[in-house]
């Protein structure tokens, strides 16, 4: 059987660009460039970014517009209880839009999925292609409506060959676990398809792609501390969504903001020291 393909996949833009892509999103891109030399880097979108971070980069990409999921479109799961009412009243619903199509993607091509907030800091290992499906560990989490804990497999990094089992039953059950919630149909659903199929997919340990969880324990190690041993760390998870807004300052004081060329260059920490490089 073929090993998965050294193709990556990235999936952005699902909403209206309102402001040029971020330096944090063309480190993501350049690191996957320089770290792994993929064979192709595939960027899934449906409004194209734009400014000069794009310019840069946007050569080395093979674009593809895609649709909206309709499921999620039309779905009327969000307006059962109040966190899907406030996802949707927010326009968050992108993030599940991308948590499909995804797994459309890889089921489809296979490849490697990343998250766009992902830095890249050393190349994924031969023997890691070798598997039918490869995913993250993030480590215990509970259900908020039952307090069920669970082994929680995060859908931010997804090594896959075309077709993969799991991905293909993972992605069904997706339309049925589906209820307008941050993550019972992604990484809560991942763990149910794994406890049916565990010889289909192959979890790895936190660390090679989780090292700094979304706590702001974590983050504050990541973004203003200066730590220098990565441990088994292929890459590093930025969780951007905790802290991206300058309003945002109950997981980090750092924001989309702070992260400027400059900021890069010029001030150690855990992030920068291993993104500086990717900048020239």
């Amino acid at each position: 059987m073929a090993d998965i393909p050294n193709e990556f996949h990235f999936v952005f833009g699902l909403k209206p660009q309102v402001e040029p892509f971020h330096l944090v999103y063309y480190l993501c891109l350049a690191s996957c460039l320089e770290v792994n030399r993929p064979d192709r880097i595939h960027f899934h979108y449906h409004f194209e970014p734009y400014g000069p971070w794009w310019e840069r980069i946007r050569p080395q990409l093979e674009l593809h517009r895609v649709e909206p999921v309709r499921f999620i479109a039309r779905s009327e799961a969000y307006w059962q209880h109040a966190e899907g009412t406030y996802i949707r009243r927010a326009n968050l619903d992108y993030a599940h839009q991308a948590d499909f199509l995804r797994l459309e993607i890889l089921k489809r091509h296979g490849g490697v999925y990343a998250d766009i907030d992902t830095l890249f800091v050393r190349p994924l290992g031969a023997d890691l292609f070798s598997y039918d499906c490869v995913i993250g560990s993030e480590g215990e989490s509970r259900r908020r409506d039952t307090g069920e804990v669970y082994e929680s497999l995060c859908n931010a990094f997804i090594l896959a060959r075309p077709g993969a089992r799991f991905v293909s039953c993972w992605l069904e059950s997706m339309y049925e676990l589906f209820d307008g919630t941050w993550d019972r149909h992604s990484c809560y659903g991942a763990s149910v398809v794994r406890q049916r199929m565990p010889d289909a997919v192959h979890v790895v340990p936190r660390a090679f792609f989780y090292r700094y969880v979304s706590t702001p324990e974590d983050l504050a190690i990541l973004l203003e501390g200066a730590e220098r041993d990565l441990g088994d760390a292929y890459s590093i998870h930025l969780w951007n969504h905790l802290w991206w807004e300058p309003s945002r300052t109950d997981f980090s004081n750092v924001s989309k903001e702070t992260l400027t060329e400059r900021y890069v260059r010029d001030v150690d920490t855990t992030f920068t020291l291993l993104a500086r490089r990717f900048l020239d």
